[in-house]
């Protein structure tokens, strides 16, 4: 049997990357999933190629009217939300002394704001319908420790863990189990970005620090989006369900807790 068949599944950030390996992974494993996305375009064209159990939504997690809208048009189209995974999310580094106001505004609204302010929604939802839900956050290896030059994302996603942890004591009398998942070095499109970060204010190579920090994996190379989805499923089947207020490394053995 399908592990999530008849479930139902929110992902914020899932046009893409991350987002979209535990949309294609849930869809396998029996759900139905809305792809929520600021770009509408290429949310549509992942729905579309993974199918009739998948549709696609415009959704800016830093606009509360956008994650009211958005949630209403899911729960219209499905019925309900039995899962909320928090993947939506952008990255930022620079030196202490040249970290800007207005980009650190924008990577709080998104990474801790949008995870937060998505989570009261859903949770929302689930209590008045009843029978709880499975919420997942997206935490990372930086929010475990300090960087040296990414002290805003770090804090970002320190703050994601430590919401995670209060939520999912708040939430579990209603029987929704908040938990999170802590990614090390994850491959795809958007390391092009962090590549060029490192390139900027390390003065390495373009690719090197790709090479530098997969090397130094312990498992010997960088994750990808699909050795996450393992615990993405776990974490929303009922096989978890006396798993409360957790966060979990998938990261390959950087990081021991």
């Amino acid at each position: 049997m399908k592990r999530l068949a008849g479930k139902t599944a929110l992902i914020t950030g899932a046009a893409r990357g991350i987002g979209l390996a535990f949309a294609r992974a849930y869809v396998a494993e029996g759900a139905r999933v809305v792809i929520a996305d600021i770009d509408i375009d290429r949310a549509q064209a992942s729905a579309q190629d993974l199918g009739a159990d998948a549709f696609a939504i415009q959704l800016d997690v830093t606009i509360q009217s956008s994650i009211d809208a958005g949630l209403a048009r899911a729960i219209a189209e499905l019925g309900q939300i039995d899962i909320l995974i928090n993947n939506a999310a952008i990255f930022s580094a620079a030196p202490l002394v040249e970290i800007d106001r207005t980009d650190t505004q924008r990577v709080f609204d998104i990474n801790v704001l949008g995870t937060l302010f998505m989570m009261q929604a859903v949770a929302r939802h689930m209590i008045e319908r009843g029978g709880g839900g499975k919420i997942i956050n997206m935490a990372s290896q930086a929010g475990r420790r300090g960087e040296a030059l990414v002290a805003v994302y770090c804090a970002t996603k320190a703050a994601v863990i430590s919401l995670t942890q209060s939520a999912g004591l708040n939430l579990i009398e209603h029987g929704i189990n908040v938990n999170a998942i802590s990614p090390g070095v994850v491959d795809g499109e958007h390391w092009d970005g962090v590549d060029a970060f490192f390139a900027k204010y390390e003065n390495k190579a373009p690719g090197q620090k790709k090479t530098e920090v997969g090397e130094a994996v312990p498992y010997g190379r960088m994750g990808t989006a699909d050795d996450l989805c393992g615990m993405a499923i776990f974490l929303a089947s009922s096989e978890s369900d006396y798993v409360v207020a957790q966060c979990y490394n998938v990261d390959g053995g950087q990081w021991m807790s």
